[in-house]
């Protein structure tokens, strides 16, 4: 190879290498904007991530309470008995639990949930009124608040509860209602459905 032809070849590879190192990255201002355009579809996104978080909060704690009390009803049939399920404020969290041992005291051998954190179990007036349930309900239903203080559902053998009135336990935030609000409904029956509501609308029947 002639001495020119080298020169030529060597030139040509390295013309070569500098634009495959040119396509192999990125110049300062295509980074900077790429940047900027991830952290405005973040800023976008993280409201609607929130919300829907939220909304599984809510859903998961009115349905981890729907079948505690379901169990309890249960453990009721099951051992042909009185059992009773417990609910008690401590410090800032909620326990529900089944009083299997019926010593008013939780056992760490009783089936038992934790509310705790952004969902809280509501008195009656933070959530929407009510009336649309017991119109649903019936004519003449009417709905006792057991939530927002220390109670206990006692179911009899047949798994029904003493109580003659629906009973009503409303979760939400208590800081927030943009959230919207769940409530478990006990029927003097023993059965359980889940209603959900935002604020100022009216109930649904969700389960």
């Amino acid at each position: 190879m002639r001495p020119n032809e080298e020169a030529t070849l060597g030139r040509s590879a390295k013309f070569w290498d500098t634009q495959r190192s040119r396509s192999r990255g990125f110049s300062m201002v295509e980074l900077a904007v790429s940047l900027s355009v991830a952290l405005i579809l973040t800023a976008v996104a993280i409201p609607s991530l929130m919300r829907s978080f939220r909304t599984y909060q809510l859903n998961d704690a009115a349905a981890r309470l729907s079948d505690q009390l379901k169990s309890t009803r249960f453990e009721a049939v099951r051992r042909n008995t009185q059992i009773n399920c417990q609910i008690q404020r401590f410090g800032t969290d909620w326990i529900a639990w089944t009083d299997s041992i019926s010593n008013g005291a939780v056992d760490p051998t009783e089936k038992q949930i934790l509310i705790s954190g952004f969902v809280t179990l509501l008195p009656s007036g933070a959530p929407p009124s009510s009336a649309s349930i017991t119109s649903k309900l019936g004519a003449n239903s009417t709905l006792t608040t057991l939530s927002g203080a220390n109670n206990t559902v006692t179911f009899d053998a047949r798994g029904a509860v003493s109580s003659l009135t629906a009973d009503v336990f409303y979760l939400g935030s208590a800081a927030s209602s943009e959230f919207g609000y769940r409530a478990v409904i006990l029927l003097p029956s023993g059965a359980v459905q889940i209603w959900t509501a935002q604020a100022g609308s009216t109930w649904q029947r969700v389960g």
